[in-house]
């Protein structure tokens, strides 16, 4: 199992009380396979960067789970198959980390005398 890092922006017609259980209903796919969910952090409303789909704000959701890496390919299939989610993005958080002893390739960097 692997660590990743969701996050989705979700079109800013849907209804505030509905996000969660929209959300809720796509993570199925994880729990299904064995994932876990260790963290939903609905952040609300956002003015976006740039217009998506002609639209200037979105609700931004970010979702941390564990699951094998066919799980999270097919979480992020069917997520982009809902009208109501205008972008995804999934990421692996260990991959981002840069090690104290270790330059930003990933090599051991030398101990100084």
């Amino acid at each position: 199992m692997r660590e990743y890092e969701l996050m989705v922006i979700i079109n800013p017609e849907v209804d505030d009380r509905a996000v969660e259980p929209t959300l809720k209903k796509f993570l199925e796919v994880v729990t299904r396979e064995n994932g876990t969910l260790d963290n939903v952090d609905i952040w609300g409303r956002r003015r976006l960067a740039y217009e998506i789909q002609k639209k200037s704000e979105g609700i931004y959701a970010v979702v941390r789970f564990h699951s094998e890496p066919a799980t999270a390919q097919e979480l992020d299939r069917v997520l982009n198959l809902n009208e109501a989610i205008m972008r995804t993005k999934i990421i692996r958080p260990e991959e981002q980390r840069i090690h104290p002893h270790h330059d930003v390739n990933g090599e051991p960097v030398p101990a100084e005398a």
